[in-house]
């Protein structure tokens, strides 16, 4: 082969090699920007004032993060609540998770820019501005804030992907708004586990639901292969086990009853959990009508509904189901996840 051959060979691998380069970043950047594209029968978003302040507007709202493609994916919206399929009004604010109580709200978000992706979470007050915020040591999970406004906590995985199988941790976090004191994770309380102090290297926590006393809580425990419900008590800085198969727990209103998710036995090693409720009273449970999987933590919207979500085209939908076992799943709102009844 001439030197000219050789050099027109080169030039056309040269070429190609442009082309195939050039061609996988238009492929990259249509993927980016397909999220801004409005889907066709999707709900309809429009830019707006959403507050978490209950005293706002004449019923009650339910703010969430809004699923659905186009350009207000990912932000927080709101709805009448009695009206979940209706027009969206979006903030700009963005959040992975989100929860609200009594005009507080924490959002864990994703943080651009460096070599690998940060996520941290920001306390908003009623009017979504940030009061404070902190940094996140892995994946956001799970968020809540007491029915007061004052406590607020998140999970994050800090290492595997999925509460499914046994290769995880994760670490739960509770932040006083009023003082500003973090308990950085539950593994610092005292475990309290048949009647006596336990220790273990490979405990971890995940899924807090706050009391109305500004004191207790309920979370899971994770431990040698078992999951337990446990109360936790943020004075005395302990949490005591009450029973078995008890994950992502979320108080009832009334504070008599526990949603939960239970790993049935027989079920997908992939797909373990089915939907239920425990009573305080006696410890004991029963199952709802939703017979699919259900990897979240439930939000009670009244003392006798629950809703919940579940994958979804673009992302996640919502669901709810009565409390009691009775009557059947209905779809609540299309692309939709991590719901907050506000008023």
């Amino acid at each position: 082969m001439t030197h000219r051959n050789r050099l027109l060979v080169l030039l056309a691998a040269v070429l190609a090699l442009g082309c195939v380069a050039g061609a996988a970043v238009w492929r990259a950047s249509d993927r980016a920007a397909a999220k801004d594209r409005v889907q066709a029968g999707g709900p309809a978003v429009r830019p707006g004032e959403v507050t978490l302040s209950p005293g706002a507007g004449p019923q009650r709202r339910i703010v969430f993060r809004n699923m659905a493609w186009g350009p207000h994916r990912d932000q927080l919206a709101s709805v009448p609540a009695g009206a979940p399929g209706g027009a969206r009004t979006a903030s700009d604010v963005r959040c992975l998770r989100f929860y609200a109580a009594a005009g507080t709200g924490v959002c864990l978000q994703s943080v651009k820019g460096g070599v690998q992706e940060s996520y941290r979470a920001v306390v908003l007050d009623a009017q979504l501005k940030e009061r404070s915020r902190h940094p996140l040591a892995g994946i956001p999970t799970r968020a809540r804030v007491s029915p007061s406004g004052r406590f607020v906590a998140w999970t994050v995985f800090v290492g595997g992907d999925s509460y499914a199988g046994t290769n995880f941790s994760t670490r739960a976090s509770v932040l006083d708004t009023r003082t500003g004191k973090l308990v950085p994770t539950l593994e610092e309380f005292t475990i309290k586990k048949d009647g006596r102090d336990y220790r273990s290297a490979d405990a971890n926590f995940w899924g807090v639901t706050f009391s109305r006393d500004d004191r207790h809580f309920y979370a899971t425990l994770g431990t040698k292969g078992k999951t337990y419900l446990v109360r936790g008590d943020l004075a005395e800085r302990t949490v005591t086990t009450l029973r078995e198969n008890v994950e992502c727990p979320s108080l009832s209103p009334d504070e008599t009853r526990i949603a939960f998710k239970k790993r049935v036995p027989g079920l997908s090693a992939d797909a373990p959990w089915r939907l239920y409720v425990l009573d305080l009273a006696d410890l004991s449970d029963r199952p709802t009508a939703e017979q699919r999987n259900i990897d979240d933590q439930a939000v009670w919207s009244d003392d006798h509904t629950l809703a919940y979500a579940l994958p979804g085209d673009f992302g996640a939908d919502l669901y709810q189901v009565p409390s009691d076992g009775s009557g059947r799943p209905t779809r609540l709102m299309d692309s939709a996840l991590a719901p907050s009844w506000i008023g």
